[in-house]
């Protein structure tokens, strides 16, 4: 039983050094647009099913609340918490739609809607993500293996280099910690040029 552990362990170790090599420019690039749209008076939507949706309301709330520094709570909101709305959009509509009726109720221009998928294919996040780009809102995607068929649907697209939806799970959570901190230091830290300059 040690050797599976350790053999899990070595598999996250090898998936998190191969997307850091392919993809830690993307960080940098979503970090910046994120910092952008909070600095322009917009806000994130985050959503997802099952585990993502677990992940869309853990990084709303590193940003609403603080990440690793004190400093303001930054407008972020999960689509995946208000069961009265997932609810009665599901019942009288269809599951496919209770991502898409939120953003169309509550989001604008100036937001950006960041839709998770560990297979990219996802059709509630997928017809969230259609009404957004229909109405050019900015948009960005986590997925895993080729992105599916959010790919090439987002303004942004960051894809995990794995086919086990575990490993897609964990790198994504990590990632999002790092655009946090990223976002934060661009604000109110180290890379603000108003603090540093």
């Amino acid at each position: 039983m040690e050797k599976y552990v350790s053999d899990i362990f070595g598999e996250v170790s090898e998936t998190i050094n191969k997307f850091i090599a392919e993809s830690s420019y993307q960080l940098v690039e979503i970090a910046t647009h994120i910092a952008s749209c909070f600095e322009s008076g917009g806000k994130l939507m985050i959503f997802g099913n099952g585990g993502s949706a677990a992940d869309a309301q853990h990084i709303a709330a590193e940003f609403v609340n603080r990440f690793r520094m004190e400093r303001p709570p930054l407008p972020a909101m999960s689509l995946s918490t208000d069961t009265s709305v997932l609810t009665s959009v599901g019942n009288d509509y269809d599951f496919d739609q209770i991502f898409e009726k939120q953003l169309m109720a509550l989001c604008k221009p100036e937001d950006l809607a960041w839709g998770i998928s560990t297979s990219g294919n996802s059709p509630n996040v997928l017809k969230g993500l259609r009404f957004c780009a229909k109405e050019e809102i900015s948009t960005l995607g986590f997925a895993g293996r080729d992105g599916g068929k959010m790919n090439g649907l987002c303004d942004f697209m960051l894809t995990i280099p794995s086919d086990n939806t575990a490993r897609i799970q964990e790198v994504h959570i990590i990632a999002a910690h790092v655009i946090c901190a990223l976002v934060d230091e661009i604000l109110f830290g180290r890379f603000n040029p108003d603090i540093v300059g």
